[in-house]
């Protein structure tokens, strides 16, 4: 049997106390400061990391709309076709009419599945649709990007890609979102934002969701992709942290 020292026992009872009320404190403000401290930080780096995806996702969208342009003899697809089986024919797919969220969606039937094939590049992650600000369109997510509609206006031709004088300074997709105050669950007095698929130069238009630190990423007919800030005016911001625009016209007259 070991024989312990007064000392030695006293220390040992010491250590077995644990910690004390204010030791507690300490280390619980300790820890309430570097939260302080890491959590921007975080939530910056999961921001970064959430525009990038974005910025991939558009990237492919516009590499598909140029593999479209050239099986098509370079004449851009229009945002809206034919009507069918009770529902429209957009660019990004076939949308069911019928009650907002729960509409049926078939990404199949867009201009650029072909080139896509289903590859998740329709979400942006920096579009927060489990947020209860948000109305969804159809069953689940639809699209989150909007398409440039003085490229191919609804029901008619598209634009002759070819007389696109400066393609680095057209966008021809944009982070898409709009203030919805007109359709259940969202209503003048409860405005919701939701998913939109076109954006143009109507100045009654808001249809750019500028949802990466106040800008908005674009796909541009060269290929690249960019931050776009709002233009000058067109802010709609009703919906509480949220802010929907226009592009400049500037990126968007082709």
């Amino acid at each position: 049997m070991i024989k312990r020292t007064p000392e030695q026992r006293r220390s040992r009872a010491a250590q077995a106390r644990g910690f004390t009320l204010i030791e507690l404190l300490v280390v619980m403000a300790i820890v309430a400061i570097l939260a302080g401290l890491f959590l921007p930080a975080l939530s910056r780096a999961r921001g970064a990391a959430d525009g990038a995806r974005c910025v991939s996702n558009l990237h492919q969208t516009g590499l598909a709309a140029q593999l479209y342009w050239e099986e098509h003899g370079g004449i851009a697809f229009s945002e809206r076709t034919v009507r069918t089986n009770g529902g429209w024919r957009y660019w990004f797919g076939w949308l069911q009419d019928g009650v907002e969220g729960q509409r049926d969606f078939d990404p199949t039937q867009g201009a650029l599945w072909p080139f896509l094939q289903g590859r998740g590049v329709g979400a942006c992650p920096s579009l927060n649709r489990a947020a209860p600000m948000f109305k969804s369109k159809a069953r689940g997510a639809a699209n989150g990007y909007a398409y440039n509609l003085l490229l191919g206006p609804r029901g008619a031709a598209g634009r002759a890609m070819s007389t696109v004088s400066a393609p680095a300074l057209l966008a021809v997709f944009a982070d898409g979102g709009q203030v919805n105050d007109f359709q259940e669950p969202a209503s003048a007095e409860n405005p919701m934002l939701e998913e939109f698929y076109y954006f143009d130069t109507n100045t009654l238009s808001a249809t750019v969701h500028f949802r990466h630190r106040n800008r908005a990423q674009a796909a541009f007919a060269d290929g690249h992709v960019a931050a776009e800030l709002p233009d000058p005016g067109s802010e709609d911001r009703r919906v509480k942290g949220q802010l929907c625009g226009r592009l400049k016209n500037s990126v968007v007259v082709p």
